[in-house]
């Protein structure tokens, strides 16, 4: 077969090495459409016999030729199909890598694959089910991790969730499986590989399509990709290849009305009609409760209807949708309730996304997240805006992400909130807070310090709780 991987920087070294590795009769080609190929890819490439090459054009005479290009490429499938010839099969990434794993899929028999994907939530949903869930293979935004026996195990930690990256976690979570130095027995047995009960993938733009569940936590934003070819809508649509697909409701309505009606589509919301709804919802900073109703068929066809009640870390209306996007997942695997009570009462947040901890007197909410923009900021403020026990601290770095912070509409955010509440403290620090106290014109309630920590040191010598909405790295704040 002769395959042509695109992109080299999101994961096309990987699947272009695994291509070549596991069929010696397969021809694949490489194309570095950004020109960042490192020499270690070169060289890994060159050690598989991955040919790279420089101008697509060259392979306009093959007619069996499969490419694989990611969802995001300026390059969409009628550009190939122009440069090449209309015979080509194509793929994207997600789909190449689901071709790829298929036997990997195949030994994991009755262990339930859980693939995430979405604009916001996708992390704290991962983590939300690790909880629930026992023995968790873990590829997410914080790193790649083996859960087994109540142990963690860092697989890696700077790792990116692109599709790709699936191939790299399943390969390192083998290796601990099987060590190099180990009696390797090379029989088909799905024990020798398979050294966890489930795997949950977050991926960010769609998903692989092996996923016995799929989760799309929402399309707040639907923004553009492939240079405005492409929108995140198109992109995450991959998420109905899944046997089954779990949904936010309003995200259902609004980008896939044509999916409402379908067996495989099961809804999560605040609207009474979600297949999956709170109610009763009595929010804290601390712990909320909420009584969960649900009607819908499992991954076995099968109908369940009913309510529990259930308490957990989710302080305002987003984290709630976080935990029922979890809870629906846990309840179309037809998971034992009780279970799921107990998983989610050990869920306190996740470092880097909506967190909570105690300094002295001091409760601590902890926002900190590259990608954080104004409206996850006004989410974050309306936990607290009528708490006069909680100062909020606004801060963080510029660089961090490819689309920057609209400082015009932060501003504007601000002002309102003061105006609704004169008596709301917001403090300002580091770059962001710097640049944009400066283009504020003396509003009471809003001051700047420039050091995070001095700010937090105030108000911990105020006796006050603190809401920290910082855009950073969470290992960039952990050096503090």
């Amino acid at each position: 077969m002769n395959y042509l991987v695109v992109d080299m920087t999101h994961g096309g070294v990987k699947i272009a090495t695994k291509l070549a590795s596991e069929n010696s009769e397969n021809n694949v080609y490489g194309y570095d459409i950004y020109r960042t190929l490192d020499k270690d890819g070169r060289r890994e490439l060159k050690a598989n016999n991955v040919h790279l090459i420089k101008k697509i054009t060259i392979l306009k005479d093959i007619d069996d030729l499969v490419v694989i290009s990611p969802i995001h490429c300026p390059l969409q499938k009628q550009d190939y199909i122009k440069s090449i010839n209309r015979n080509i099969k194509f793929y994207t990434h997600h789909e190449a890598v689901n071709l790829i794993l298929k036997d990997w899929k195949g030994k994991m028999d009755k262990k339930p694959v859980i693939e995430i994907t979405g604009v916001k939530g996708k992390t704290t949903t991962c983590f939300i089910l690790k909880e629930i869930l026992d023995n968790s293979l873990v590829l997410s935004s914080l790193g790649a991790y083996l859960f087994k026996e109540d142990k963690e195990i860092l697989l890696k930690k700077n790792i990116s969730i692109t599709p790709a990256n699936i191939i790299e976690t399943i390969d390192m979570a083998r290796k601990i499986a099987r060590p190099k130095c180990s009696f390797e027995n090379d029989g088909n047995s799905s024990k020798e590989y398979i050294n966890y009960d489930n795997a949950i993938f977050e991926s960010s733009l769609g998903a692989c399509g092996m996923g016995d569940i799929g989760i799309l936590t929402n399309i707040i934003e639907n923004y553009p990709i492939a240079k405005g070819k492409s929108n995140a809508q198109i992109a995450k649509k991959q998420i109905f290849n899944c046997r089954k697909v779990v949904i936010e409701k309003n995200t259902l309505e609004e980008f896939y009305p044509e999916f409402k009606n379908s067996d495989k589509v099961i809804s999560f919301g605040l609207n009474n009609d979600s297949n999956v709804k709170a109610k009763n919802i009595k929010y804290s900073l601390d712990e909320t409760s909420f009584t969960v109703e649900y009607d819908l068929d499992t991954i076995n066809d099968e109908n369940i209807k009913g309510q529990f009640n259930v308490k957990s870390f989710a302080p305002s209306p987003y984290h709630v949708l976080n935990i029922l996007g979890g809870i629906t997942a846990c309840l179309v695997l037809d998971m034992d309730i009780k279970r799921i009570q107990e998983g989610l009462l050990k869920f306190n947040g996740i470092p880097g996304r909506s967190s909570i901890k105690k300094i002295g007197n001091s409760t601590i909410i902890e926002e900190i997240n590259p990608g954080i923009n104004t409206k996850a900021i006004e989410k974050s403020i309306n936990m607290v805006k009528d708490n006069p026990s909680y100062n909020i601290i606004i801060g963080g770095k510029y660089g961090i992400t490819c689309e920057e912070i609209d400082e015009d509409k932060l501003i504007k955010l601000l002002s309102s909130k003061i105006n609704e509440n004169p008596s709301l403290k917001i403090t300002l620090c580091d770059e962001l807070g710097n640049s944009i106290y400066g283009k504020i014109n003396n509003f009471n309630g809003i001051n700047y310090i420039e050091k995070l920590d001095d700010s937090i040191k105030e108000s911990i010598n105020e006796d006050k709780n603190i809401l920290l909405v910082y855009r950073s790295n969470y290992k960039q704040v952990l050096k503090r």
